[in-house]
Order: structure tokens, then C-alpha cells, then sequence
């Protein structure tokens, strides 16, 4: 049987470290670089941050700074995920992909499939319907990858569905609780189906039974604590993983400072693994 995504990620996290490094190549952030706004300034951003990740346990490319370069953006963004996988960092595409039938399939095989842009999990948006992923789920679990699911985000514009209540419980419980069922019909393998919890949120759904790793985008420039993320949730030790983004990435370019900074806050997040 495949090794699933759960159980690798379990092992890179207990050996690298509960932290998920972010590839976020705003248009700012390569000015700020003096880099120019150009694949070709995209491709010497990304050449940096894999330069400066070796060693992490997971990194998160932001798609749509790759896809606003069109084909070109995209062929970054496969190199980057192959140099990233060589060095032993697992890829978490930040892609949050969502639709139905045919179009989730297909999206499914692009991202979870066998195909040049498969990463080692996929973030996706359930707003359509939980069942709605099951394509994404389906072809994730035979591939041995991973789908990070949108529970409960930080955007405001967000808390008019995901707070809103489907019978007792919250749309993001629900999610959750999705979420969860899966990874139990896997058992006894670790789940590999994730949900994503916004850190600086002041009421999150329970995920102590969701089975699965919980990804926390948010921490440090946007405002979440490292220090205030034991438990979020219920979540039990190596279950969370911190996602930081520009908290690393404006100590560019150059590498060994970006490195420092992630290394800086994985030794602040370590307790929770």
C-alpha cells in the first residue's frame, strides 16, 4: 500500500518541524527584492526560497503569483516544485481549487494526479458542496497526496457562510466533521485529509476528532501568535502546522536571512509538535 500523505507528513514534521514555508511572489515583494515583475523575476524569487527552505519540512507555493505569469509562471512553478522535492521538502500547492463533476476531476488530476503541477497535497474550497471533492479525494488517496480543505478562514467576508448554522453546528464544523469521516474510512493509516483554521480567529471549530493535519495560514505579519496556538481547536501535539508566509519572505533576498527568519519561528512553534 502507497504510503499516504498523513503519515509522511507525521515523519517530516517530527524530524523538520511543525512549520509550512510560504512562496508568495507578490509583485511588492519582488520589487522589494529589485527583482523585476517578470517570470524571470519570479523564476530568481523562487530559486532563492528553495535555496532557503532546504531543510524545512513543508513549503506552500501560492498559485495564482505564478498563474498571473501564464504558461511561463506555470513552468516556475514545476521547476520549483521538482527543486523543492529534491531537497526533501514536502509541496503543499495553494491552489484551493473547487468545482464539480468533469471539472473537478480534471482539476483533481492536475494537482493530485500524476501530471507535471502534482504536488504532495492541495489546498480546496468545499463552498460547492462536500461532496463536491470527492474526485479530489478520490484520485488524492490513490496517489498517496494529501487535500487541505477551506473550514474557517480569517477573512471577514468569510464568517456569512462558514459561521452560519447547518442544522446544530457551524458550515465550518461540518466541513470539519467531513473532513473527518474520511480519514476514519482510512484508518488505520495517520488521515490525510486536512482543513484549514485561520489563526487569528477567535472561535474555531472542535478538530480533535478530525483525524487529519490542520494548516494555520495567518501567524506573524497578519497578526496570529505563535505562541498562542496550542490547542487551537482541540487539536492534539503534531497536528498543527503553522503556515508563514511574508513574516520570512520580507527578510529577502537574501537566502541565509530568509532561512534565519524561518528558522527563527520554527523554534517558536516547535512546542507543538
Amino acid at each position: 500500500m502507497t504510503e499516504g500523505f498523513g503519515a509522511r507528513l507525521s515523519t517530516a514534521i517530527a524530524v523538520r518541524g511543525p512549520l509550512c514555508v510560504g512562496i508568495d511572489p507578490h509583485p511588492e515583494l519582488l520589487r522589494a527584492w529589485d527583482l523585476p515583475v517578470s517570470a524571470d523575476g519570479l523564476a530568481r524569487f523562487c530559486d532563492i526560497c528553495v535555496q532557503a527552505y532546504a531543510g524545512f519540512a513543508i513549503a506552500k507555493p501560492q498559485v495564482a503569483f505564478f498563474e498571473a505569469y501564464g504558461s511561463a509562471g506555470f513552468a516556475v512553478l514545476e521547476r520549483t516544485m521538482v527543486a523543492l522535492r529534491d531537497a526533501g521538502v514536502r509541496v503543499l500547492a495553494d491552489a484551493k481549487r473547487g468545482d464539480i463533476g468533469s471539472t473537478m476531476a480534471a482539476y483533481a488530476q492536475a494537482w493530485v494526479g500524476d501530471g507535471p503541477l502534482a504536488a504532495d497535497a492541495v489546498t480546496a474550497s468545499p463552498y460547492l458542496g462536500f461532496g463536491s471533492l470527492q474526485p479530489l479525494l478520490d484520485l488524492a488517496a490513490a496517489n498517496g497526496r494529501g487535500v487541505f480543505v477551506l473550514a474557517a478562514t480569517s477573512n471577514p467576508e468569510g464568517a456569512s457562510v462558514q459561521c452560519a448554522l447547518s442544522g446544530a453546528r457551524t458550515v465550518a464544523q461540518s466541513v470539519v466533521d467531513d473532513a473527518a469521516a474520511v480519514n476514519r474510512a482510512a484508518l488505520p493509516q495517520p488521515g490525510s485529509v486536512g482543513v484549514v483554521i485561520g489563526a487569528t480567529l477567535e472561535q474555531v471549530p472542535d478538530v480533535s476528532d478530525l483525524g487529519g493535519p490542520v494548516l494555520v495560514p495567518g501567524v506573524g505579519a497578519q497578526g496570529g501568535r505563535p505562541e498562542a496556538l496550542g490547542g487551537l481547536g482541540g487539536a492534539r501535539p503534531g497536528q498543527l502546522l503553522p503556515a508563514v508566509s511574508r513574516e520570512i519572505l520580507r527578510a529577502g533576498p537574501d537566502f541565509a536571512a530568509v532561512r534565519r527568519a524561518g528558522e527563527k519561528l520554527r523554534d517558536e512553534v516547535a512546542y507543538l509538535a
